[in-house]
């Protein structure tokens, strides 16, 4: 059994089952309960599932771009449990879990969430049973830059759709448990100790900081000793 985590948009979700098959699901609306609920959440699942902790095989994780808060949270819990149990954890982009929720017959997806400043996280891909095709890698957008980038596509998904004429959609985790196995979909973590979200961009209060001084926030991960 895999546990799939989605916590990169103001709607977390989670997900045990195996590809093709959901055991149990859950949502979490809300980007400040995150932290306080999302644990809780994963017991209620196993408990629906008849399951526990030690049947967990490995950790699909949306990992980013999208909310610096939300993304700690998600990292955070698939870390903890990657080291305490011994489990592989793999990443997908957040934006390609809601490109393969809308399906798998090779469609030209665009998916986009909010990403701030007037501007968004966009990604496009190509999603068949057996291999997901990169058309647009996730990047900063605004509207206009999508267009001139990317052919019409045929789906346009994600909280942030309606800014370009579509229907919102909300993250399924499930869809990150379909996504095991097929190629050029999942990455796998080596270290997961060392490894980090990709947000998309700073925090907004990084992103403050360094607009009052006029230089980037020093990162004391990189600092010497």
């Amino acid at each position: 059994m895999w546990l799939a985590l989605d916590t990169a948009t103001d709607r977390a979700s989670l997900a045990l089952g195996l590809p093709g098959a959901v055991f149990a699901e859950a949502s979490l609306p809300g980007a400040r309960r995150h932290a306080a609920l999302l644990l809780p959440m994963l017991d209620r699942c196993l408990e629906r599932a008849g399951a526990s902790l030690a049947e967990l095989e490995g950790i699909v994780l949306a990992d980013g771009p999208g909310s610096f808060t939300g993304l700690r949270v998600g990292a955070s819990v698939a870390k903890a449990l990657a080291h305490t149990r011994g489990l592989a954890l793999w990443t997908a982009p957040s934006l390609l879990g809601l490109a393969a929720a809308s399906g798998d017959d090779g469609a030209l997806v665009l998916a986009v969430s909010d990403a701030l400043r007037g501007e968004l996280f966009a990604g496009a891909w190509r999603v068949r049973p057996a291999e997901v095709e990169t058309v647009l890698a996730p990047a900063t957008l605004t509207p206009d830059e999508i267009h001139t980038r990317l052919p019409a596509p045929g789906r346009i998904v994600g909280p942030a759709a309606a800014r370009l004429g579509a229907a919102p959609t909300w993250p399924r985790a499930a869809a990150l448990l379909d996504l095991v196995g097929r190629a050029h979909a999942l990455t796998r973590v080596a270290d997961p100790a060392l490894w980090e979200p990709a947000y998309g961009r700073p925090a907004e209060a990084q992103a403050k900081w360094e607009r009052a001084h006029g230089r980037p926030l020093p990162d004391p991960a990189r600092a010497e000793h």
